[in-house]
C-alpha cells in the first residue's frame, strides 16, 4: 500500500527537524547524516506501529535528541542506535504508564536514570527503572507531576545503592590493615 501525501509530508517534515538538531548537538561531538536521520524517522514509525500509537507534529525523536545529546554515555559511535532504542523504550512506557505521565516528565525521568542509576545501560533503564516506575504510576502515584519527573526514582528503587562515604571508609580500613 502506498503512502498518502500527508504521510510523505509528515516524514519529510520529521526528517528536516531531526537534521536541524545537528546545529545544537555538534558541540557534544554528535551529528547525524541524512541516512542516519532517515533511519531514526523510519524506526520511529515502526515503534509507533508496534506500540499502536499515533503521534502528531514533529514527534518525540527531536525531544529525545535534545534531552540526551549531552549524555556522558552517548558518543558518535552509538548515537543513532541509542536514539532509536530510546524511541522504542519511550513509546513502550507511554503505553505501560497508560499516558498518565507527560512526554516531558517521562523524558526527564528516563534521562536522569540513564545518567545516574543505569550508567548508560539501556536494558537496565527499560527492564528495571522504567518497569518499577510504571508500576507505581499505574497504581495511582502522582508525585511526578510536581517534579517534572526529576528525583522520583529513589523512593521506588528496590536496589540498595552504595554510600560513597561508607565506601571510602571501608577502602581506608582495607588499605591500612
Amino acid at each position: 500500500m502506498s503512502e498518502n501525501w500527508m504521510e510523505i509530508w509528515g516524514k519529510q517534515n520529521q526528517l528536516a527537524k531531526v537534521m536541524e538538531t545537528n546545529q545544537d548537538t555538534v558541540k557534544y561531538g554528535l551529528t547525524l547524516s541524512e541516512a542516519d536521520a532517515q533511519l531514526i524517522v523510519s524506526e520511529r514509525g515502526n515503534a509507533l506501529k508496534e506500540q499502536k500509537r499515533v503521534e502528531f507534529g514533529v514527534g518525540i525523536s527531536v525531544k529525545i535528541i535534545y534531552e540526551f545529546c549531552d549524555s556522558a554515555y552517548i558518543d558518535q559511535n552509538n548515537y543513532v542506535d541509542t536514539i532509536i532504542r530510546l524511541q522504542e523504550i519511550f513509546y513502550l512506557y507511554k503505553n505501560e504508564m497508560q499516558d498518565e505521565i507527560t512526554d516531558d516528565e517521562l523524558l526527564h525521568f528516563m534521562k536522569e536514570q540513564f545518567e545516574t542509576i543505569c550508567f548508560g545501560d539501556l536494558d537496565y533503564l527499560e527492564g528495571t527503572c522504567l518497569s518499577n516506575f510504571a508500576q507505581v504510576i499505574r497504581a495511582g502515584y502522582k508525585g511526578h507531576q510536581g517534579s517534572s519527573g526529576y528525583g522520583e526514582y529513589a523512593q521506588f528503587d528496590e536496589v540498595e545503592r552504595w554510600d560513597y562515604e561508607m565506601y571510602l571508609e571501608s577502602l581506608k580500613d582495607l588499605c591500612w590493615r
